[in-house]
């Protein structure tokens, strides 16, 4: 079973993925909140508490990919599930290859991304 109340951070530019996800969550167990930026979840002080970060690739600002970057150079290891509507499969072997757990393809099933945050709180 899941690692229940873990902290699960949602950084995605579309409302309707940053409302539908944490709801999806909360109701598996999670706690979860969701931020429309990664500079938002950098701001947020919430860094060092999130067990899984569920990370859209293409945002305004800093990307998904910058943000797993800007993490690693500040020492931080959150585990992260890349989300993606882009279908470029030849990101995804980077992304993987620079430690993110999984990188889903919107869009994707709830057991799929269920999967994934079970993944990633066993890493983390």
């Amino acid at each position: 079973m899941s690692e229940t109340r873990a902290l699960v951070s949602v950084v995605d530019d579309d409302e309707s993925v940053r409302e539908s996800l944490p709801h999806l969550l909360a109701v598996c167990g999670y706690r979860a909140q969701a931020f429309s930026s990664a500079e938002e979840f950098l701001a947020s002080g919430s860094v060092g508490q999130t067990r899984c970060l569920i990370l859209d690739v293409a945002m305004p600002g800093m990307s998904g990919p910058d943000l797993q970057l800007e993490l690693a150079s500040r020492r931080e290891t959150v585990p992260i599930v890349f989300i993606t509507a882009h279908k470029e499969e030849s990101e995804r072997p980077q992304l993987l290859a620079r430690g993110a757990i999984e990188c889903l393809f919107k869009p994707f099933s709830e057991s799929a991304l269920l999967d994934a945050v079970e993944k990633a709180l066993r890493a983390s």
